[in-house]
C-alpha cells in the first residue's frame, strides 16, 4: 500500500486484502524497527475478522523518505496516512516509541480512534544519555545496549518461543538494517516528547496497557503514572503484565501477548 504523499509507504496487511465493514487495526512499531515486529499478531487478526495495517514509518523498513524527527510529527503523519486508507475509526496499537505515537494520535484525533493499546509504554520516555550518544556515535554499542535491556536472561541464553530463532540475533539484524541516523532520530524523538501525560489526559478511547514483568526499558512500575494520567478513559486504563517477559514481549511471550491483545480488542 502507499499513501498519496510524495514518498511511498509500505504496510503489511497480514496477507489479506481489506474487507468492507470489518474493523481496522493499525500497528505502530518502535524505534529502529519496522512492521515485522508485528507479523504474528497482525496475521492472526487478519485471518479472524479484522483488516490490518502495519506500516513501516517513513525512513524505516521498506518505506521511503527520511525519518520524522518528533513524536508529534509522526503522529500527525500517521493519522493523515490512515485517512488515506480508511474512513472508519481504527484500533491503534503501538509499541515503545510507537506507543507514544499512538497516544499522541488518539489525543489529537479522538474521533478517528476507537480503541488504544499501548505496549511497553511510559510517558515521559527518557532515553539514557549513554544510549542516546551511542545511537549517534557507536551503532553496534547501541544495539548491544538495547538488546541487553530488552530481553530477559533466559532469552539471552537462547530460549525462544519461536523454534530455531535466536531473538537477540534477530533484533540486532533488524536494527542493523535501518539507515544510519534513524535509530538516533527515533530515540531523540522519544527523549524530547514531554507532552505524554497531558496527551493522556485528553484520550477518551478505551485503552489497555501491556507491559513485560521484567522490562528494563519501560518497567511496569513506571507505567502506573501513565495509567493515572489516562483519567478520561471509560472504565480506566487496565494494565496487563506479561510474566517473565521484557520489552520485546511480542517475541518473548507471543501467546500471552496475543491473549492480552485479543481479550481487549474483541470485547465490545
Amino acid at each position: 500500500m502507499s499513501a498519496p504523499a510524495q514518498n511511498p509507504i509500505y504496510a503489511y496487511t497480514g496477507g489479506r486484502l481489506a474487507v468492507a465493514g470489518q474493523p481496522t487495526l493499525v500497528f505502530v512499531h518502535g524505534a529502529g524497527h519496522d512492521h515485522s515486529v508485528w507479523n504474528m499478531p497482525a496475521r492472526h487478526f487478519a485471518y479472524h475478522g479484522f483488516n490490518v495495517l502495519a506500516p513501516d514509518l517513513p525512513g524505516h523498513g521498506r518505506s521511503k523518505g527520511g525519518a520524522l524527527t518528533s513524536i508529534e510529527a509522526i503522529a500527525e503523519w500517521l493519522m493523515n496516512w490512515i485517512e488515506s486508507q480508511t474512513d472508519s475509526p481504527v484500533i491503534l496499537i503501538g509499541h515503545s516509541m510507537g506507543s507514544l505515537v499512538a497516544l499522541r494520535a488518539a489525543a489529537q484525533h479522538p474521533d478517528r480512534v476507537a480503541k488504544l493499546v499501548l505496549v511497553g509504554s511510559v510517558a515521559p520516555m527518557p532515553v539514557a544519555a549513554p544510549l542516546l550518544s551511542a545511537t549517534l556515535e557507536a551503532r553496534d554499542k547501541a544495539h548491544a545496549m538495547i538488546n541487553q535491556w530488552s530481553y530477559t536472561p533466559d532469552h539471552h541464553l537462547g530460549a525462544s518461543a519461536q523454534p530455531g530463532m535466536v531473538l537477540t540475533g534477530v533484533n540486532r539484524r533488524l536494527m542493523e538494517r535501518s539507515a544510519p541516523g534513524v535509530l538516533h532520530t527515533d530515540m531523540s524523538a522519544c527523549n524530547a516528547y514531554t507532552a505524554g501525560e497531558a496527551d493522556a489526559g485528553r484520550v477518551d478511547a478505551p485503552t489497555r496497557l501491556i507491559c513485560g514483568e521484567r522490562d528494563q526499558m519501560t518497567p511496569p512500575k513506571a507505567t502506573r503514572a501513565l495509567q493515572t494520567a489516562l483519567a478520561k478513559v471509560p472504565g480506566g486504563a487496565h494494565i496487563i503484565v506479561l510474566p517473565n517477559a521484557g520489552h520485546a514481549m511480542m517475541a518473548e511471550a507471543p501467546d500471552a501477548f496475543l491473549d492480552a491483545l485479543r481479550g481487549f480488542i474483541v470485547t465490545p
